[in-house]
């Protein structure tokens, strides 16, 4: 089967004041459709320009992206960001149904995708709340379920749990891992924490150098649902952080 993402080549780089900064370098990467892949490495490596270039908010400099999107597909790829972005003059609900207005569903269709997407975040009795109602975890759980409520083909997130405390970040993991086995999304996920990746990815990519160039690929061979304190997602911890380390070291 082909990839759902198929990057080639792809390389980014910027002038600012007469320099060139080159971020990413000839990189190449390869998602299938339905996994759940993670992309680590140190900060300023390019984790999150791959998912800016993916979603067009940047402009490669070379390379080819293509992305074989389902038939009739409207929405290829929605991106969650490490802040909810939540509009505060709006409910819930609404929030949620607004990635959806002018595509050609009535206001009552758009509502019950809404609410539909709020139950499957667990949040189906808040719909009619106002955003600065809810605790950090609550918003981001809706800014999964605006995400979803678009129908993308690819789910992009970029560190969306690094802002929340260790119990809030860990329960919505879970909740990511059950939404992604309900709806069966491809997920491209960007984290600089190694036991998330581990905890959530089939794969695990490592970004690392200067450009950014890919490291490593390493397949997270662990069956799910998958317990956190897990001695096989310890060894992959420990495998992915002396991976880290060396391949920075090397690059």
């Amino acid at each position: 089967m082909d990839p759902i993402i198929d990057i080639r080549g792809l390389s980014l780089a910027y002038e600012r004041d007469g320099i060139r900064n080159v971020i990413l370098s000839e990189l190449d990467l390869s998602i299938a459709r339905g996994e759940f892949v993670v992309i680590v490495g140190e900060s300023g490596v390019g984790k999150s320009t791959v998912l800016r270039v993916l979603i067009g908010l940047a402009e490669p400099s070379g390379g080819t992206v293509r992305l074989a999107t389902r038939e009739g597909c409207r929405t290829p790829m929605a991106l969650v960001f490490q802040d909810a972005r939540l509009l505060p003059w709006r409910r819930v609900i609404a929030n949620v149904a607004f990635g959806l207005e002018g595509g050609g569903l009535s206001k009552a269709q758009r509502l019950a995708k809404a609410q539909e997407m709020l139950a499957l975040v667990g949040l189906g009795d808040l719909g009619q709340r106002w955003p600065h109602q809810l605790s950090g975890g609550q918003r981001q759980r809706v800014a999964i379920a605006r995400a979803l409520a678009v129908d993308p083909d690819v789910l992009l997130m970029d560190e969306p749990f690094s802002a929340l405390d260790s119990f809030t970040r860990e329960g919505l993991q879970d909740e990511l891992q059950r939404i992604q086995a309900t709806t069966g999304k491809t997920i491209l996920f960007v984290t600089h924490d190694i036991d998330e990746a581990v905890t959530l990815a089939d794969r695990v990519v490592v970004l690392a150098g200067s450009p950014g160039r890919v490291a490593a690929d390493m397949t997270i061979d662990v069956p799910r649902p998958r317990l956190r304190r897990d001695t096989a997602l310890t060894d992959a911890a420990r495998q992915l952080r002396a991976e880290l380390s060396g391949r920075s070291a090397e690059l």
